[in-house]
C-alpha cells in the first residue's frame, strides 16, 4: 500500500496500523470463508470489527475501495503461485466473489457513518439555530457554527418565512442547494410553522433570499437587517420574525421583503425595537428642524396636497416643496410616496406620544 497509494503514507501512524489490520482480518476472513464456501459471508463484523469510526473520518470511501483493491491484488498474485491451474482459477474465482462483498460492507460501512454524521449535523444546526433565535451571544455559538463548516462571514441575516408543505428533508435539501448555487452558508431550522434561514457572506441579503423564495411555504418571507457575525444574528433573528408576526398587516408587501420596510406594522403590533427605531430615526430627526416637523404633520394631513398645506401654513408651495425634500433626507422616508407618507405618520404619533410621557 506504501508503495501504489502515495496518500497512505501521509495518515497517522495509528491509522495506517488500523488499516492493516484490517487488511489482516479481511484475509483471515476470507480463509476461513473458503475453507466453508457455504457458509454466508459476516464481512462487516469479520473484516471491518477491529476498525474504529474514527477511521472512516480519516480515510475516505474512495480511498477505502483503494486499499481493498490493494489487498485483492496482493492476494491475486500469490494465488498464481499455486501448481495447478484449476485450483489457480477456482482461487480468483473465489477471491473475485469475496472481494465484492467486501467492497459492499465497506459502502455499508460509510454510509452508516453518513446518516450518524447527517443525524448529528442536523441536530447541530437545530442547537445553532436555536441559539439564534434565543439571542445567545457565546462561544458555544460559533464553535457550533464552525463545526457544520460555517465560514467567518462578517455579514449575516435572518430570512422567515412560512414552513413549507412537503417532507422537511426534501425542501431542506432544496433550500441547501440553492444557497450553493448563490454561492452562500446558510443554516436553516423548522419552528412550529416558521422556516429560518440563516444566510452568510452577502450584504444584499433580501437579493439573495429572493433565489430562495421558492423554498418556503406561501405568504409572507422577510428578511431581517445584516448584522456583524453568527453572534449578532440574534438582533436580525428578532426583527425577521417581528416582522413576519405583523406582515399580514400590508397585504402588498414585496416577497421577500425587509423587516426594515415593516416599521410601521411592526410598531403597531407592539414591537419595541420597532416603536424606538422609528422614533430615533424617524421623528428625532425631524423634530430638530420644527418647520420640517410642522411641515410633514400638515401635508399628511391635507391629503398630500401641497397647495392646501402652503395655505395652512402661509407659505409658498415651492418652499413646502423644499421642506418635503429636507424631510426625506433628513427622515430616510419620501413624504410625496404612500409608504413613505405611512411610516412618517406613525413615526410622528410615536414621538409626540414618547414626549409626552417624558
Amino acid at each position: 500500500m506504501g508503495e501504489t497509494l502515495p496518500w497512505y503514507g501521509a495518515l497517522p501512524a495509528v491509522t495506517r496500523s488500523v488499516v492493516g489490520l484490517v487488511a489482516q482480518a479481511g484475509i483471515a476472513a476470507f480463509i476461513e470463508w473458503f475453507r466453508n464456501p457455504g457458509a454466508v459471508p459476516t464481512i462487516t463484523a469479520d473484516v471491518f470489527g477491529s476498525a474504529p469510526r474514527e477511521v472512516a473520518r480519516e480515510v475516505t470511501l474512495r480511498q477505502a475501495v483503494e486499499l481493498v483493491r490493494s489487498t485483492v491484488d496482493v492476494v491475486e498474485r500469490y494465488a498464481d503461485m499455486l501448481p495447478d491451474e484449476d485450483e489457480r482459477a477456482l482461487l480468483r474465482e473465489a477471491v473475485l466473489r469475496y472481494s465484492r462483498e467486501v467492497a459492499f460492507a465497506a459502502a455499508e460501512v460509510y454510509a452508516q457513518a453518513a446518516e450518524t454524521r447527517g443525524a448529528w449535523d442536523a441536530r447541530l444546526e437545530s442547537l445553532v439555530v436555536d441559539g439564534v433565535v434565543r439571542g445567545e451571544d457565546d462561544d458555544a455559538l460559533r464553535s457550533r457554527a464552525a463545526a457544520l463548516g460555517w465560514g467567518p462571514n462578517r455579514l449575516v441575516a435572518v430570512a422567515v418565512g412560512a414552513t413549507p408543505v412537503g417532507e422537511p428533508e426534501q425542501n431542506t435539501e432544496r433550500l441547501r442547494r440553492d444557497a450553493r448555487l448563490a454561492h452562500v452558508d446558510l443554516l436553516t431550522g423548522t419552528h412550529g410553522d416558521r422556516l429560518l434561514a440563516v444566510v452568510g457572506g452577502r450584504a444584499d441579503p433580501v437579493t439573495v433570499v429572493a433565489t430562495l423564495a421558492a423554498s418556503f411555504g406561501p405568504g409572507p418571507l422577510v428578511v431581517g437587517p445584516v448584522v456583524d457575525g453568527i453572534a449578532a444574528a440574534g438582533r436580525s433573528a428578532r426583527a425577521a420574525i417581528a416582522g413576519f408576526r405583523a406582515a399580514a398587516a400590508w397585504p402588498g408587501a414585496p416577497r421577500p421583503v425587509a423587516a426594515e420596510d415593516l416599521l410601521p406594522e411592526r410598531a403597531i403590533a407592539g414591537d419595541p425595537v420597532a416603536r424606538r427605531q422609528l422614533v430615533d430615526e424617524v421623528y428625532a430627526p425631524l423634530a430638530a428642524v420644527p418647520a420640517v416637523l410642522d411641515t410633514v404633520t400638515t401635508y399628511l394631513e391635507q391629503a398630500l396636497s401641497v397647495e392646501a398645506t402652503a395655505r395652512a401654513l402661509f407659505v409658498h408651495p415651492n418652499t413646502v416643496r423644499y421642506r418635503l425634500r429636507r424631510a426625506a433626507d433628513l427622515a430616510g422616508h419620501v413624504p410625496t410616496d404612500a409608504r413613505g407618507g405611512y411610516t412618517l405618520r406613525t413615526a410622528v404619533a410615536l414621538g409626540r406620544l414618547a414626549a409626552q410621557r417624558t
